[in-house]
């Protein structure tokens, strides 16, 4: 057998096995069980519209809430570890390692219960989300940015300085500016990862009206006894970071047809 005609076959056998493990699943699911665990028509509509106009809209605030002070927070630690200054870099290093190797989970228990109970604070929740998400996020954005700083041409710089700029200003107005356009596709890649863990509020112990997309399907999956609210959840989850991917692809395919 020719090696193309060997292939071939492969490729067939490997559609046939396919073929064969999908048939086998469809034959031994129980369909009537299966619609009524996921695809409950009554149920589903009882989650609209709240699912939109409560669930959705603040999944989106805690989201952009956190990103936005990840993203400062991750701009200050980047310039913090490229600092001449020692001791600048040292806390960067240090909070940035922290806060990648601590779950998330972790970090939103302290902030909901530990900071308000050690300082008798009451800390408004949408507050608490932002920080949580943004304290993490930041480590990572931190890196990305710095990354995208270093990326760079040093040339730019010199180029900046030799017409007078000062060193921040160059920073500002020339470098940053540049590192943003590069690192983009992974800002975006931490906007939905912060989407994610947008869920993690649930353990806040939220009012009905800060409910989020995972809050809301689990209690409704209790009231219900039917997974019809986790599967709208989930997707709902989807119509938020299928187009963020879908831009991140188109980012990174810009980027890399500019380079």
């Amino acid at each position: 057998m020719s090696r193309r005609n060997r292939t071939r076959a492969i490729r067939t056998a490997q559609y046939g096995v396919l073929l064969a493990l999908v048939l086998a699943l469809a034959l031994a699911a129980d369909w009537g069980e299966l619609r009524r665990a996921f695809f409950d028509v009554e149920v589903a509509k009882k989650q609209f519209p709240d699912v939109v106009t409560t669930a959705l809209v603040n999944t989106v605030i805690y989201t952009v809430l956190g990103f936005t002070f990840g993203l400062a927070l991750g701009l200050l630690l980047a310039l913090m570890r490229l600092s001449q200054v020692p001791p600048y870099r040292w806390l960067a290093v240090a909070y940035i390692e922290f806060f990648r190797g601590v779950p998330a989970l972790l970090v939103f228990i302290a902030l909901g219960f530990g900071v308000p109970l050690a300082f008798q604070l009451s800390i408004n929740q949408y507050v608490t989300v932002m920080l949580a998400l943004g304290l993490v996020g930041a480590a990572y954005m931190a890196e990305t940015i710095r990354a995208g700083i270093q990326a760079v041409p040093r040339g730019q710089t010199e180029a900046a300085r030799s017409l007078g700029m000062s060193p921040t200003w160059a920073m500002v107005s020339v470098v940053i500016p540049q590192a943003f356009r590069i690192v983009l596709p992974p800002l975006a890649n931490e906007l939905i990862l912060l989407t994610k863990d947008s869920s993690l509020v649930y353990l806040l112990g939220l009012s009905m009206d800060q409910y989020e997309l995972a809050k809301f399907g689990r209690d409704a999956l209790n009231q219900h006894r039917s997974l019809t609210p986790i599967l709208i959840a989930g997707l709902f989850y989807l119509a938020i970071t299928l187009p963020l991917g879908h831009l991140v692809r188109r980012l990174e395919a810009r980027t890399a047809k500019a380079r």
